[in-house]
C-alpha cells in the first residue's frame, strides 16, 4: 500500500503550477478540476477544487488547511530540490536546517493554500 494524499485546493491550476515550479512534480491528469502529481511514474499527490464535486469529508473551506498535517516529500536530490525552491521563491517557514535525529536537511514550505510542505534529504545523507 502507497499514500497518495489528496489536498483540496481554491484553484487548481495555480497549485499545479506551484507545485512544479518548487518541487518539480508533473502534471499527469491535467484539468481545472482534479490533477494528479507526478513523481517520475508515481502519484504522489492530488488537488481537487473544493467545489468540484460534491465530497461530504473533503472538510470546510473556511478552516485552516491541513491543521495536524504535513505534506512531507524526501527529495532524491536535496541540493537541486532546495535551488528550485528558491528559483520559485516559494514561501520558506523554515530551513533549510539539519535534523540531527534524522541526519538529514529539510525546509519547510507554505503552499498558495496554506498547506505546510516539507521537503527532506534521504535519512542519514549527512553521514553519523
Amino acid at each position: 500500500m502507497k499514500p497518495q494524499p489528496l489536498i483540496a485546493v481554491n484553484d487548481v491550476a495555480a497549485s499545479r503550477r506551484w507545485y512544479q515550479a518548487a518541487l518539480g512534480l508533473v502534471g499527469g491528469h491535467g484539468g481545472d478540476d482534479y490533477e494528479q502529481l507526478m513523481a517520475g511514474d508515481e502519484m504522489v499527490l492530488q488537488l481537487h477544487r473544493w467545489e468540484a464535486h460534491v465530497h461530504p469529508h473533503l472538510g470546510e473551506v473556511d478552516i485552516a488547511h491541513g491543521n495536524g498535517v504535513l505534506l512531507w516529500f524526501l527529495a532524491g536530490d536535496f541540493d537541486v530540490a532546495l535551488r528550485r525552491i528558491r528559483q520559485a521563491d516559494a514561501e520558506v517557514l523554515e530551513g533549510p536546517k539539519v535534523n540531527p535525529n534524522a541526519r538529514h536537511r529539510e525546509i519547510w514550505l507554505r503552499d498558495p493554500d496554506g498547506y505546510v510542505v516539507v521537503v527532506a534529504g534521504h535519512y542519514g545523507d549527512l553521514g553519523a
